[in-house]
């Protein structure tokens, strides 16, 4: 019950001015005031469990990258999607089907449908939107979905397949929605891309162009893994093999949807909002950056924020937020005019902004 509420019910029957009037009014406020407390509190503390718990499953068989598990929970959370591009061997695919074992179930109203995608050059763009096929008994054309109809969707070394593919997949990260001849056909709610992409043997290869690395949220480098945990994944990896067979549905489509409300309503300082335009707009002015973000692109980076407190188990967001997630939402869609500015020029804006940002003591 909205407090504005609980004041009216208090005052009108106050206006009784009897003793007994004024004694139930008082309970009625304390217990509408236990109601709001129970309403708030708890909401967070689910999440805060079904995230952690989320993340916990993910690390039984991805050892020593938490931080890049809660990147790609955050851009789930965010609503949109995620770049993975490393080295082959490090874990990119593996995370994605780990993911997505662990908010997938068996079945039922609340199933999350994981597809996966091998990209390949003779890939065509009916591979993923589906075709129509004659049905010979109902002596008509139906349409036959592709793997693009599904919730989560792997999509395994994206720029190994042609423009033609890649563009079929922009409409459906872009809009929600796929075109097939004259129809338009909507998507699901939740449509989650996890794409990755190899570094090297670039030969054949056709690199996403900006517009659609723009459509997605985050772009991580995955790494290697420090000398200790490899160890333990050299001793433990047929744990680690069974552990990936017998992971439990951590998440349902309503709680996913769920969290993700929730992320939306996180709380940002106004002087956050501002950094994160600071930012954005340092880049289309800098001399080593030919390309800079797009308004965009500061959605999509409140919209991660947002979505990173709430990992963390916060429902606001601080300056260390900005400095742990700026490079990984931003990177990818600048275009440098050298190797160079490259390694320095968005670091740079970024500390710029954080050492602002410090003096102010937001959350001290």
């Amino acid at each position: 019950m909205p407090l504005l509420t609980v004041n009216a019910v208090f005052h009108k029957k106050l206006s009784g001015s009897s003793f007994s009037a004024l004694y139930n009014c008082v309970n009625l406020y304390k217990a509408c005031l236990r109601k709001m407390e129970n309403i708030s509190e708890p909401l967070t503390m689910d999440a805060t469990q079904s995230i952690q718990h989320l993340v916990n499953q993910v690390e039984k068989v991805i050892r020593g990258k938490r931080e890049k598990i809660e990147l790609v929970v955050t851009c789930l959370l965010a609503g949109g999607h995620i770049l993975m591009e490393d080295n082959p061997g490090t874990g990119k695919t593996i995370l994605a089907r780990t993911l997505a074992q662990c908010i997938s179930g068996t079945g039922g109203a609340n199933h999350v449908v994981f597809k996966r995608i091998q990209f390949t050059p003779d890939l065509l763009p009916m591979d993923l939107i589906g075709s129509h096929i004659f049905d010979d008994q109902a002596k008509e054309f139906v349409f036959k979905k592709g793997p693009l109809f599904c919730n989560i969707l792997l999509a395994d070394e994206i720029n190994r397949a042609s423009p033609k593919v890649q563009s079929a997949l922009l409409e459906a990260m872009a809009e929600n929605q796929i075109t097939s001849g004259d129809a338009t056909l909507i998507l699901e709610k939740l449509f989650f891309t996890i794409a990755t992409q190899n570094p090297i043997e670039m030969e054949g290869t056709y690199p996403l162009p900006a517009a659609q690395l723009d459509r997605f949220y985050m772009k991580i480098y995955f790494g290697y893994v420090n000398e200790e945990t490899e160890l333990d994944i050299y001793r433990d990896y047929l744990n680690i093999a069974n552990n990936l067979v017998g992971l439990e549905q951590v998440l349902t489509m309503e709680q996913i949807l769920s969290l993700q409300q929730q992320a939306a309503d996180v709380h940002v300082h106004e002087e956050i909002v501002r950094s994160v335009s600071n930012i954005v707009r340092a880049t289309r002015v800098h001399n080593d950056i030919s390309l800079g973000a797009s308004t965009r692109s500061g959605i999509a980076f409140l919209k991660c924020l947002r979505a990173y407190a709430l990992v963390k188990g916060r429902t606001f967001v601080i300056e260390d937020d900005v400095k742990d997630i700026a490079f990984s939402v931003l990177d990818h869609r600048l275009i440098y005019r050298n190797k160079e500015g490259r390694q320095s020029a968005l670091n740079g804006i970024i500390s710029k902004e954080i050492e602002r940002l410090a003096k102010l003591k937001l959350h001290a």
